[in-house]
């Protein structure tokens, strides 16, 4: 199975998160990024079109063979399922109308759920939340793994799999991890999403459902887009937990890549990004960073020191309301 890796623990550190004090000194720097927060009047549109282009592709594939089905799942239209789960992301932060409109974000996001087959947004948002407020943080953030996964996935042909299995993972471990009741708003989006489900599958067979599903797992797993699960905060360098990609890419993950321009600026939307970083140049481009997601999911299959195990955490003192 291969050398086990270095570490036994994460990564443990008694500060807050670098992104609350770096934010205020930009602001206070650079006041003109306030301009850019709010909605991207454009983004309602791009998904409108990825969505009606799956519902396309659901017509094209309900004929073809299977291997066919699976090919065009992870060539094509996982390609497409996992830009829109992170488009889905960026409405999370309310980008798409607006906080004055956050229902209509809610039920956009449920739309742009669609394609990926089973329901997603509701409890994405849900979760998203605590990863901004308490990044790292023990029995919160449920973007850390496990101790179990850090323990078992330590060589080589296990982080393979870890990698594979991803998907699983990050629907399963907030049960364990920082478990909450199901919201009205989750039960609706798991209505909405199996009722359209139901309805191509009257239309079109199971090919189209297997071509959706089959293409959203099998692209959150081991695929170069997925490379950005590990590249945004798996430790590559000690005591830098945020890092960011420049890299083509974005041009199809909603600039996910500036994710510590992110994490400095949640409501700023991902198209507005590379504007923060041009205006805030000396905080950014000294800082670590990646120029490749496939060279990322290489180094942390094969890079001994790197691993599930491989995230900073830190304790937050929660007040009675929280």
């Amino acid at each position: 199975m291969g050398k086990a890796v270095g570490r036994w623990d994460f990564e443990w550190v008694y500060n807050e998160q670098p992104h609350t004090w770096r934010r205020k000194e930009i602001l206070a720097k650079y006041p003109e990024i306030k301009s850019l927060m709010g909605h991207d009047p454009q983004l309602k549109w791009v998904v409108s079109g990825m969505v009606l282009t799956q519902l396309l592709a659901c017509y094209m594939v309900h004929e073809v063979s299977w291997k066919w089905v699976l090919f065009w799942a992870y060539a094509f239209g996982g390609c497409i399922n996992h830009s829109l789960t992170l488009a889905i992301h960026d409405i999370s932060h309310n980008v798409a109308f607006g906080t004055k409109r956050a229902c209509w974000n809610r039920w956009f996001a449920m739309f742009a759920n669609l394609p990926i087959g089973l329901p997603y947004s509701a409890s994405f948002k849900k979760y998203h939340i605590d990863h901004h407020r308490y990044l790292g943080g023990d029995g919160l953030d449920v973007d850390i793994p496990t101790d179990l996964e850090g323990w078992f996935f330590c060589t080589p042909a296990r982080k393979v799999l870890w990698l594979f299995l991803q998907p699983l993972f990050y629907a399963l471990r907030p049960l364990v991890v920082n478990p909450k009741p199901v919201t009205r708003l989750e039960m609706l989006n798991a209505v909405v999403q199996f009722v359209v489900d139901i309805i191509i599958y009257y239309f079109w067979g199971l090919k189209p459902i297997v071509y959706l599903i089959a293409g959203s797992i099998l692209c959150m797993g081991l695929h170069p887009i997925s490379g950005h699960f590990i590249a945004e905060h798996y430790m590559f360098m000690k005591g830098h937990e945020t890092y960011s990609y420049y890299g083509p890419l974005n041009l199809i993950t909603f600039n996910v890549g500036y994710h510590m321009e992110h994490h400095d600026f949640p409501s700023i939307p991902g198209s507005k990004l590379p504007e923060v970083k041009r205006i805030a140049a000396e905080y950014y481009d000294s800082l670590p960073q990646h120029t490749s997601w496939m060279r990322v999911l290489w180094d942390f299959v094969f890079d001994d020191a790197i691993g599930p195990y491989a995230r900073i955490k830190r304790q937050y003192k929660l007040g009675k309301k929280e």
